[in-house]
């Protein structure tokens, strides 16, 4: 299971434009947590705890622990409105999740093995070309990350999505091509070298 950001909020009372512009004047983005079968909460976050998150990237797909007041709430970001001048956040919604729930989410690969690729071993440079894959999750058996073997792979192998693993459960988002995550390419010195075979 892979772990959830948490990012403190606390609850607020007041509702409308008038409590909204309270809280940012206080330092606070507001904000409401609706779904999973019970009433909408409206919420403040820490402004710049919010920014903070944004600025990570992937912020509108990756799983949340949003914790007010000490009580967890898992929850997916479901829109953030920004100033149109100076482009901050001015509202944030969260969508609550039940363990149950589908949703799509950015999860990390990690390349092991290198030392038992032959391609590698012989100065071949790994290209990665994606650092992670959007899949269709549980969310309460979401998986920390994806590997990928590079046991005997030598250069010009190329490492696609169907030949990964995944966990039971889960599919890509994109599914209509069997797209390619990292490949092994010749070293520059071994390119060079064929293309003076060649001109020869």
């Amino acid at each position: 299971m892979a772990e959830t950001p948490v990012l403190e909020a606390v609850a607020r009372a007041g509702v409308g434009k008038g409590a909204a512009r309270t809280a940012r004047r206080e330092g606070y983005v507001p904000g409401v947590i609706y779904g999973g079968g019970t009433a909408p909460q409206t919420i403040n976050v820490r402004f710049n705890e919010l920014l903070k998150q944004l600025k990570a990237g992937k912020f509108l797909s990756s799983l949340l622990n949003v914790r007010i007041d000490g009580q967890d709430n898992v929850v997916i970001c479901r829109g953030v409105q920004r100033d149109v001048v100076k482009d901050l956040p001015t509202h944030v919604d969260f969508l609550r999740l039940s363990e149950k729930s589908r949703i799509s989410l950015h999860i990390p690969i990690e390349f092991i093995n290198h030392e038992k690729s032959p391609g590698l071993k012989r100065g071949g440079v790994l290209t990665v070309v994606r650092q992670d894959v959007e899949l269709v999750v549980t969310a309460g058996d979401i998986p920390e990350k994806l590997t990928v073997d590079l046991s005997g792979l030598a250069v010009g192998a190329h490492i696609h999505i169907s030949d990964i693993t995944l966990p039971a459960g889960t599919s890509p988002t994109i599914t209509d091509r069997d797209f390619v995550i990292a490949n092994i390419q010749a070293p520059s010195g071994l390119k060079s070298a064929e293309g003076e075979e060649e001109a020869e």
